[in-house]
């Protein structure tokens, strides 16, 4: 082959590579683009008055789900332990970055009683922490963490930057757990989970594309709690992760402690936007009798496979998994 043509077939190569790289690229984004996707042959976006239509357009003014970016709006999360062994004790330290000038962010705004809400999940969702990081002077983030099972993890942080003026980020990293892995399928949990000698129950579903509103009921003993304690703002606080990809979606609880008409219990009320169709695992952290306790759920957004929505499998009370999925760090 003559150099034209060793040249030539050199760039070919090079602009398939970074075609690929692209498209992969573009499929753990966000879900929801900012123009319409191109279409091919008579295929036709549905029409605006139809199911498939609206969600389209809420999907289009939903806010992107966040955690799969490790940098965005001018922030970067450095994760300064990337690795740590299944099983032993080990301390997870991290910093926020401006990205243009690499200083550590040491000034954030409080919501829901902390600066930053730090979540570690396990890419198989079966294994979930919720973690109280301590931030030292020079604005490095510590916590102590003990993760029960070897693989992938995602590290996310929920902040928001005093020189952000409006809004919070949720920036992801990757964090590797040395051991033998052994990956499970997504838990199949019906509508009530036992955690504790607790049975949490899930009212209501998520949409594709639009809002809507998830109720948990709590109760002990086979009797509601009506006397659930504050935590973080709130009787609840409840993360949602979309399996896959582990998109972290924002959810806000409908009303606080001390507001004049929001009960300590037995429901608690969460607003939630999916941003697609698929598996979703929800985290529910309730307080009750000073302990924190974690009811774990997988639901389904739009159903799977064309499948009506459902929530996963069964309906009568589930006990927790051979793994632990919740656990707690100060």
């Amino acid at each position: 082959m003559n150099t034209g043509l060793r040249i030539t077939a050199f760039a070919a190569g090079l602009a398939a590579v970074f075609g690929t790289a692209y498209g992969v690229g573009g499929a753990v984004g966000p879900v929801v683009a900012e123009k319409e996707p191109v279409r091919h042959g008579h295929e036709q976006p549905a029409p605006a008055g139809t199911e498939e239509g609206r969600a389209r357009e809420a999907a289009g003014k939903a806010s992107p789900p966040g955690g799969l970016q490790i940098a965005d709006q001018g922030f970067a999360l450095d994760l300064r332990t990337p690795r740590v062994e299944a099983g032993r004790a080990a301390e997870l330290r991290f910093a926020i970055e401006e990205e243009d000038s690499g200083r550590v962010v040491t000034a954030y705004r409080s919501e829901h009683g902390k600066e930053l809400h730090l979540i570690v999940a396990s890419r198989d969702l079966t294994a979930y922490r919720h973690l109280h990081p301590v931030r030292a002077a020079d604005g490095t983030w510590s916590a102590p963490v003990e993760l029960p099972e070897a693989g992938g993890y995602r590290v996310f942080a929920d902040f928001a930057p005093a020189a952000k003026k409006d809004g919070r980020l949720t920036l992801g990293a990757d964090l590797a757990v040395a051991g033998e892995a052994d990956p499970e399928e997504l838990p199949d949990t019906g509508r009530t989970v036992a955690v504790d000698g607790y049975r949490v129950t899930l009212r209501g579903g998520l949409r594709p594309g639009a809002g809507s509103e998830l109720k948990l009921e709590v109760a002990k003993d086979g009797r509601p709690v009506t006397d659930l304690q504050p935590y973080l703002g709130a009787y609840g606080h409840l993360v949602a992760l979309r399996s896959g990809d582990l998109a972290y979606l924002h959810v806000h609880p409908n009303g606080e402690p001390g507001d004049g008409t929001t009960e300590p219990g037995p429901e608690i009320s969460f607003d939630v936007t999916a941003p697609s169709r698929g598996a979703y695992r929800l985290f529910l952290d309730f307080r009750h009798e000073g302990k924190v306790r974690t009811a774990a759920f997988t639901v389904h957004a739009g159903g799977t496979d064309g499948q009506p929505e459902r929530s996963a499998g069964r309906t009568e009370p589930a006990e927790p998994s051979g793994r632990e999925p919740s656990g707690h760090g100060h």
